[in-house]
């Protein structure tokens, strides 16, 4: 078998392999400022930074930090919600030499103070409404500066642009060694872990990026829809440094909220999204209620978890653009694959992997055993998107990257063209009377019946089979479902084995902030 078989399918001038700039974040933005100076960077509502003033910024806030003491290699937690504060911030404490740390606005006081001790974090950049628990913790932790962001002129935020140090700091960047992101992530198993992800890493996986939308982009001109949360891997890269990186303008938003995500894309004629499958069905359904065509679209990628194929064939109709799907994770900064967006495009597949990346499925037990085309095994990315390592875990690290290769825990595989298959987390595999069942293969049918909106598929615990399927599922707005109708449907497209023995139906199911289904906490729930 040929090492790379999709390299067949990249679009004329698509390299197979690229060359990394040897450079940091901070001048990533001082080259797209220089070249795309008057261009509006940043709409937030009826604000617009310019890239000129979206580098003054940064470095009037970096020379502040500077002059309270902020040094290279110190860790910098930024929890804030999609507003200016956040790229202003980010750079800033990056210019300084500093790691950031991304940290969610909706953590609790027990989830923020995990991080703050773990990472040694001694500023932290915080949403003003935020200020009670972040004060509810700041004594158990190394914090040593404080600083609440709001709208209002009085904020410390505002202060810092008030107050700038004398001058910008001149931090020498190693780029392969210097973490410039501690990207926290609950992977496979236990305690949330730190995902080092270097200047380097994020540079490469931006540049890797664009390389893959380069068909349907016009750098300096396209507006890009930025709701998923920046504090998330998906939205840091694929939609922030995307973005600056090309020259174009972020349209941000901070929370998502279908009628204001819709108004803004007509207001603005976005003409990229990177969403997630909860966003994209909202938007659908508000679409086939409101008869809305959201045709200004040039490109839209998905990730974070499986787009149904229903979804994306009827998206497809409504935008009129390429809907890409594609995969990553936290420790690949994150994106390893994508659909083409010319080309072909394979429903329910991942796509194939970015340039200068190398995948193979190996088998589940020893992981050493490459696999052939159609086989089912753990997917192992190799490339210069893969993390440092794991942020004081060498041991996690050395079972995560082994020779090189990141071990991704999820199980795939490869057809004859290349592209890649998710089937499911290697720890979601439902073995049910001896049959490897395969949650996402469920879902996929359960997501064809009309009246079925979300849905969730796990094994539970069962005394003779060993596990048995639960389907949780929540119907359409004013739609009747029973379990009867879910079990004759399911009954039709699968195997006896395959169709859910216990159907829950739900108002809603628990997400992430980036609005990925949490099926862990639905399987601790039973």
């Amino acid at each position: 078998m040929e090492e790379r078989p999709w390299l067949k399918h990249y679009v004329e001038e698509q390299p197979a392999d690229i060359e990394i700039l040897e450079i940091s974040l901070p001048q990533l933005l001082a080259q797209s400022a220089e070249k795309y100076q008057n261009k509006t960077a940043i709409t937030f509502f009826n604000q617009t930074i310019t890239f000129k003033e979206l580098l003054e910024k940064v470095n009037i806030v970096a020379s502040a930090l500077y002059k309270r003491g902020l040094e290279k290699g110190d860790r910098v937690a930024l929890m804030l919600p999609n507003t200016p504060f956040y790229p202003i911030s980010y750079f800033a404490a990056l210019t300084c030499g500093a790691t950031i740390v991304q940290v969610n606005p909706m953590y609790q006081p027990d989830e923020l103070r995990y991080i703050l001790n773990d990472s040694g974090a001694k500023f932290i950049i915080a949403f003003e409404p935020l200020a009670p628990i972040v004060e509810a913790v700041k004594n158990d932790t190394k914090l040593e500066e404080i600083i609440y962001a709001s709208a209002e002129s009085a904020s410390q935020f505002h202060e810092l642009l008030q107050d700038p140090g004398d001058k910008v700091p001149d931090i020498d960047f190693n780029p392969q060694e210097d973490v410039a992101v501690l990207q926290y992530t609950g992977g496979t198993t236990g305690r949330s872990k730190g995902a080092m992800l270097t200047h380097y890493n994020l540079i490469a996986n931006t540049i890797q990026s664009a390389i893959a939308i380069k068909p349907v982009s016009n750098p300096g001109n396209e507006r890009v829809l930025m709701v998923a949360p920046l504090f998330h891997v998906y939205g840091m890269t694929s939609g922030m440094n995307l973005a600056i990186y090309n020259g174009n303008n972020l349209i941000m938003l901070p929370k998502f909220d279908v009628e204001q995500v819709v108004k803004t894309i007509e207001t603005h004629k976005t003409t990229s999204f990177p969403g997630v499958p909860t966003m994209y069905i909202a938007l659908l359904e508000y679409a086939k209620k409101h008869q809305t065509k959201l045709n200004t679209f040039k490109s839209c990628t998905s990730g974070s978890a499986p787009l149904p194929i229903e979804v994306l064939e009827q998206l497809h109709e409504i935008t009129g653009a390429p809907v890409s799907e594609g995969y990553g994770l936290s420790e690949a900064s994150p994106t390893t694959h994508r659909n083409p967006v010319v080309g072909l495009q394979k429903a329910g597949s991942i796509g194939i992997p970015f340039p200068s990346t190398y995948v193979k499925i190996v088998d589940q037990d020893t992981g050493e055993q490459a696999l052939d085309v159609g086989e089912i095994g753990e997917m192992v990315v190799k490339g210069p998107q893969v993390m440092k390592g794991y942020w004081n875990m060498p041991e996690e690290t050395n079972q995560t990257i082994r020779d090189g290769w990141l071990y991704t825990g999820d199980l795939a595989k490869m057809d004859e063209d290349g592209y890649f298959y998710i089937v499911g987390r290697k720890k979601e595999l439902i073995i049910a009377s001896g049959y490897n069942v395969y949650p996402i293969e469920i879902e996929d049918v359960i997501y064809e019946h009309p009246k079925v909106l979300e849905t969730a598929v796990f094994g539970v615990p069962h005394p003779y089979r060993g596990e048995t399927i639960k389907a949780v599922i929540v119907a359409q707005d004013g739609d009747k479902l029973t379990e009867e109708e879910i079990t004759e449907f399911c009954k039709e497209k699968l195997a006896a084995y395959k169709v859910p023995k216990i159907i829950e139906f739900r108002e809603e199911l628990p997400k992430t902030a980036v609005g990925k289904i949490l099926k862990r906490k639905l399987q601790e729930e039973g």
